[in-house]
C-alpha cells in the first residue's frame, strides 16, 4: 500500500511537470506572437533564452517517467499515462523550437515597416494558444470532448492557413518588392500550423490515454470552404 500511494505521489507530480512545461511553451509562443507585432527585440531574445528551459523541462520530464517506469512497473493504465507524458513533452517542445523560429523572424523582421497588418497570423496564433490551452486541460481531466475540440479547432487553422497562403503568394506576384517580408510572414503561418499539428498530437494521445485506443482524430464538422 505504501508502494502504491508512493507510485500516485510520483505519477502526480510527473502530471504537474507536465502542465508546467505546457503553460511555459504557451507563454513562449504569446510573447513570441507580440514580439512579431509590436517588432519587440528585446522580447524576442527572450524567447530565445526561454527555450533552454524547455528543453530542460524535456529532460528532466523524460527522466522522471523512464525512472517510474523501471523502478515500480506501472500496471497497464497507469503506464498509459507515463507514456503520453512522454510523447505530449515531444510535442510540446516542438512548438517552443517554432516559438524561437517566429522569435527570430520578429528580429530578422524588427526594421521594416510592415505592408500589411498582421490579423490573419495573429488569428492562427489565437487559436493555437486557445488549442495548448484545452489539450493541456484535456490531459489533466481525461475530458475525450475538449480532446475533440482541439482537431476541430486545427481543421480551421488549416482553412486560414490556406487563405494567408494564397493572399501573401497573390502581393508577391503583383509587387516583387513584397516578397521578402511576404515569404517571412509565409514561414510565421506556417510555424503557427505546424504548431497546430503538434496540439492535435497531444489531443490524440489524451484520448489514447483514456481509452487505449490511437486513433487519428478528425474534426467532427468541415468548413464548406474545405469540402
Amino acid at each position: 500500500m505504501e508502494i502504491r500511494r508512493s507510485f500516485e505521489t510520483q505519477l502526480q507530480s510527473l502530471k504537474e511537470n507536465l502542465m508546467e512545461m505546457g503553460q511555459f511553451v504557451r507563454r513562449m509562443l504569446q510573447k513570441a506572437m507580440q514580439a512579431l507585432v509590436e517588432q519587440d527585440i528585446p522580447l524576442a531574445q527572450e524567447v530565445i533564452s526561454d527555450d533552454d528551459v524547455a528543453d530542460a523541462m524535456d529532460i528532466n520530464i523524460e527522466t522522471k517517467c523512464i525512472r517510474l517506469i523501471a523502478l515500480q512497473q506501472p500496471m497497464a493504465g497507469d503506464l498509459r499515462v507515463i507514456g503520453t507524458v512522454i510523447k505530449v513533452i515531444a510535442d510540446l517542445e516542438r512548438v517552443g523550437d517554432y516559438s524561437v523560429d517566429i522569435a527570430k523572424t520578429a528580429i530578422r523582421l524588427a526594421g521594416e515597416k510592415y505592408f500589411k497588418p498582421l490579423e490573419l497570423i495573429s488569428k492562427m496564433a489565437n487559436i493555437v494558444d486557445d488549442m495548448i490551452g484545452k489539450a493541456l486541460t484535456a490531459f489533466l481531466e481525461k475530458d475525450l470532448q475538449l480532446a475533440q475540440e482541439v482537431c476541430n479547432e486545427d481543421d480551421e487553422i488549416d482553412h486560414i492557413y490556406k487563405n494567408l497562403f494564397d493572399e501573401l503568394l497573390d502581393y508577391m506576384r503583383k509587387d516583387p518588392n513584397l516578397i521578402y517580408q511576404a515569404t517571412y510572414f509565409l514561414f510565421v503561418a506556417r510555424y503557427l500550423e505546424r504548431c497546430a499539428d503538434h496540439i492535435v498530437n497531444v489531443a490524440e494521445r489524451v484520448n489514447y490515454m483514456v481509452t487505449g485506443q490511437l486513433l487519428q482524430l478528425a474534426p467532427s464538422h468541415r468548413s464548406t470552404a474545405e469540402e
